[in-house]
């Protein structure tokens, strides 16, 4: 059906730009900026496939974003360390670092120790530096700047941080010493570093931590030593070690491990299951854990229809959630909040391998229902709006908890039409302050001539430059959940176009509405991040 008020509207037309590429499905786009994209990419690629795109198709898209700013090394430096340290994201992060120790040595020296601040992420680094297929080539982890960084990371911590960084494979503690080649500054960590490697080792030298553990291995009924409880999984514990675990678990190991403890009738323990509860609400230990609000969404999801784990550890989580999204701003005026509900949005919020496994329990959808029940619930007034090929407002009850709500939306399928709320809410010639779009933007529905009739530009453009025409200083705020360098709508300083949810997504989006001043205020934002 024809958009007659475009028709009406022949200033409104001129103002709207040709689209000048297509997306994933196929629908018009606009190409972000070179900056933009790589800041979008950053903040949401774990390297897998999404609905649309393939891995391998995911990683070529990082890897040509940052080729295309290999000439501004610090700004490739500056998303490295913004990724990590706000966006909390892993494989982007390690994957630029491993860039930049082959383009400038100098950067490389001040990423390295911000970005690779964990086992995990020195893993990521050595993976992906062995590889070849960041740069085109393997690199010698042994020798100058590269050995230098990862020689400084075993320097600077304990042998009980080393011990806990062990955890994991591909590669192994003991691959990475053996790629590196560390040395070890003191008689404990060369010990430790001889029991990592297989070798016979004086005992008594090794960490007390290790000591503990290798004991404990050899008698069960000593004391469970304070470790990582992955090193203890596979040792037949009783449910009495496992609740005396579950005592001293750190809060992210607790959160992905409530039907475990169930399994082993940890919460059979009035005590410790408040105990428990407690420590998933404290506030200082989520912010610590420096946790996705979804990742607390997913640990509920797991324990849905159970009734292993009591109420009283899932109104704990109820209530981290609350704390988790406390940051949300509160938006001045009349808001509409519109929610991605396509088929595309089924797809998980971590991607897939490509060989039908998913990555994360949790979808784009589940995660746009939680960033629209957010700011409902700091935004009482706002609207929300569904959209799949046409739109439907939604109630929702602010009084309610996030997780309710999410639930209420947490339902995708049908195609993509971006453009259908800001279509309705015009038809409706609705007054209003900001608009918030949570999506990933493959919109197709509205680029078949028969159906929009937007001509050579996007739905979503044309449809906010009507918006704006009424409510003059209206702000577009699109929040994109994948992967892209396309967009519906190109930047202004009235659009802020930001990548992935997490704490930075909502602080810069509160420092858009406070001061933003220039066309791309995200990557304005990034480029004020500290590399000293």
């Amino acid at each position: 059906m024809a958009n007659k008020k475009l028709f009406k509207s022949p200033e409104v037309a001129a103002k709207v730009p040709v689209a000048n590429t297509n997306n994933a499905a196929g629908g018009k786009a606009y190409n972000k900026t070179e900056k933009a994209a790589l800041a979008q990419i950053a903040a949401t690629n774990c390297f897998n496939g999404t609905y649309y795109v393939s891995a391998e198709s995911n990683l070529k898209l990082a890897k040509d974003a940052a080729l295309a700013l290999i000439g501004d090394p610090e700004f490739l430096a500056k998303v490295a360390v913004y990724s990590r340290e706000k966006g909390y994201m892993k494989d982007m992060p390690a994957f630029l670092t491993v860039l930049l120790a082959s383009t400038d040595t100098k950067l490389f020296r001040k990423v390295f120790p911000k970005v690779i601040d964990n086992g995990k992420m020195l893993r990521n680094f050595c993976q992906m530096a062995r590889s070849g297929a960041v740069t085109g080539k393997v690199m010698n982890l042994s020798s100058g700047s590269v050995r230098h960084a990862i020689q400084q990371w075993f320097d600077v911590r304990g042998a009980f941080a080393l011990f806990k960084a062990s955890i994991g494979n591909d590669p192994t503690m003991k691959d990475m010493l053996r790629m590196s080649r560390p040395k070890p500054n003191s008689d404990e960590k060369a010990a430790l570093f001889g029991y990592f490697l297989g070798k016979d080792v004086y005992a008594a030298r090794l960490p007390q931590i290790v000591r503990e553990y290798e004991a404990f291995k050899k008698d069960k009924t000593l004391a469970v030593p304070n470790v990582d409880f992955r090193m203890l999984d596979s040792l037949g514990l009783t449910d009495a070690q496992w609740t005396e675990i579950a005592k001293n678990a750190p809060w992210m190991m607790t959160r992905m491990n409530l039907n475990t403890f169930a399994r082993h009738n940890v919460f059979k323990d009035k005590e410790v299951t408040k105990l428990i509860a407690d420590r998933i609400r404290n506030r200082e230990m989520i912010v610590e854990a420096r946790q996705f609000p979804y990742q607390m969404f997913s640990a509920w999801k797991a324990t849905e229809g159970t009734t292993e784990v009591p109420f009283e550890i899932r109104d704990a989580l109820q209530d981290a959630m609350e704390i988790a999204i406390d940051n949300v701003p509160e938006f001045k005026g009349q808001i509409y909040v519109c929610v991605d509900a396509s088929g595309s949005m089924s797809s998980p919020i971590t991607g897939s391998t490509g060989y039908g496994s998913r990555q994360s329990t949790v979808s784009c959808m589940d995660v746009a229902g939680l960033v629209a029940s957010s700011i409902v619930r700091k935004n009482r007034s706002a609207e929300v709006w569904t959209f799949k090929s046409e739109a439907q407002k939604v109630s929702l009850n602010p009084r309610d908890t996030v997780i309710t709500n999410t639930v209420k939306l947490a339902k995708a399928g049908g195609g993509t039409n971006v453009s259908a709320p800001l279509r309705k809410l015009n038809e409706l010639k609705a007054k209003g302050d900001a608009v918030v779009y949570v999506s990933d933007y493959e919109s197709w529905v509205d680029s078949d001539s028969g159906y929009g009739m937007y001509g050579g530009s996007t739905g979503l453009a044309t449809e906010w430059e009507l918006f704006k025409k009424r409510n003059p200083n209206a702000r577009l705020i699109a929040i994109d959940l994948t992967p892209s360098k396309t967009s519906q709508i190109k930047t202004r300083k009235d659009v802020l176009q930001v990548g992935g949810w997490g704490d930075a997504c909502f602080d810069v989006i509160s420092s858009y509405l406070e001061h933003g001043d220039s066309s791309d205020h995200w990557v304005s934002e990034i480029e004020k991040t500290s590399l000293e």
